[in-house]
């Protein structure tokens, strides 16, 4: 029995130009190439669910949450330079969360499992580093900074053995939060 909702469709609209202007596209699930629907994207409206949104295709570089609302300027509130290239849809998700969080690559080091948002490792765990987590249950947002700032990086269930290997070399994540069904 899963605990998500699967009738929770969520739509977000991208359009070419900034304060929604241009071309535009409608989604409402998984993209990993929207360059074949338009050539840039500068804003977006989220009229329904939770989505996050990549500088590159097929869900890789930078990421950003976008949930409920309009986003009328996306490339200079994230501070990219330049254009949003793929998108996942966030599924509902009601139930518990856990999630264990590794100092060391390939789930080595002290281990930290955790239940609800951590607005700073440091100060909760002593932990310096976390270079590995498994997802047991829910979805997370991983940040760079304490206090839920910086880069971050979407985390559903599964085993994340090297956030290195995924492209987050140089990136100390510090915080976490949970993706709770009142975002949507």
């Amino acid at each position: 029995m899963t605990n998500t909702n699967m009738n929770m469709r969520g739509k977000i609209i991208f359009y070419e130009d900034r304060n929604f202007m241009g071309r535009h596209y409608e989604c409402m699930s998984d993209c990993a190439d929207m360059h074949s629907y338009m050539s840039r994207c500068h804003s977006c409206r989220v009229e329904s669910g939770c989505f996050m949104v990549y500088d590159h295709p097929n869900y890789m570089g930078n990421q950003y949450f976008f949930r409920r609302g309009e986003y009328a300027d996306c490339m200079s509130m994230m501070g990219w330079s330049g254009s949003i290239r793929s998108c996942r849809m966030i599924p509902m998700y009601r139930g518990s969360y856990r999630m264990r969080i590794y100092e060391r690559e390939n789930f080595g080091g002290h281990m930290h499992e955790c239940m609800d948002d951590c607005d700073s490792f440091m100060d909760r765990y002593h932990m310096s580093d976390c270079m590995s987590c498994h997802v047991m249950d829910g979805h997370w947002l991983m940040y760079e900074h304490p206090h839920y700032r910086g880069r971050m990086m979407y985390m559903r269930p599964g085993e994340y053995r090297s956030f290195r290997e995924m492209g987050y070399g140089g990136t100390r994540f510090m915080s976490m939060r949970r993706i709770m069904d009142s975002w949507y």
